[in-house]
């Protein structure tokens, strides 16, 4: 007797016909993919451009792309992969095009967003409201440290969640690589925060 496919499979398989239904023209199946996939789509954008409108922009770009595309698409990885690596791809090019850094501005992460970013940094983020208050210019600081290529890495990973291989998928790294930028921007990050409640002392004794 064979073993029922696992959840992760069976939506995995489902999610495969779908594709092959867009790629025989169903506009139907490839609204369903957008619907499945543009919040992420958006999150990405968004945690690399830190621009809401442009996010947007970029996003509707990857569908727009991902569509005319569609038809070349040879369902070796994961749809979600690909998609992804679509978007990443726009965003670095609308960035080359700015010709500027992307500016990671608390104000663009939720909240909860920020909260993991500020885990990785050491004590899981602030309870009490004032501390709570300074989170925005911590995050942002503690993000601006690292270069463009581990920002990409930790925001894929961190922040959207998806695992190692997915992120040297989409960004054409094998996994020890993936693994290799990850400590070294998490090991920026805690000696980023440790240097700022250093500071945060020093200016309380004064």
């Amino acid at each position: 007797m064979l073993a029922a496919a696992s959840p992760k499979a069976q939506a995995a398989g489902e999610e495969t016909q779908i594709v092959r239904r867009a790629q025989r023209g169903d506009t139907e199946a490839y609204e369903e993919l957008v619907r499945r996939h543009q919040r992420r789509i958006f999150a990405v954008a968004s945690g690399i451009l830190r621009q809401r409108e442009e996010a947007e922009d970029v996003a509707q770009q990857v569908l727009l792309k991902a569509y005319i595309s569609l038809p070349r698409f040879d369902l070796r990885s994961a749809f979600s992969t690909w998609l992804y690596k679509i978007t990443v791809n726009e965003c670095w090019d609308h960035l080359r095009r700015r010709k500027s850094r992307p500016q990671v501005l608390q104000s663009e992460l939720s909240e909860d967003q920020a909260r993991k970013v500020e885990a990785l940094a050491g004590d899981g983020g602030f309870t009490d409201p004032a501390e709570r208050a300074l989170q925005g210019d911590l995050v942002e600081g503690l993000l601006a440290q690292l270069t463009e290529q581990d920002r990409r890495i930790l925001v894929l990973k961190e922040v959207e969640g998806l695992s190692v291989r997915e992120v040297g998928d989409i960004l054409n790294l094998n996994v020890n690589t993936v693994k290799v930028r990850l400590f070294r921007a998490r090991a920026h990050l805690m000696q980023f925060r440790v240097r700022a409640g250093r500071s945060k002392t020093k200016r309380g004794k004064e």
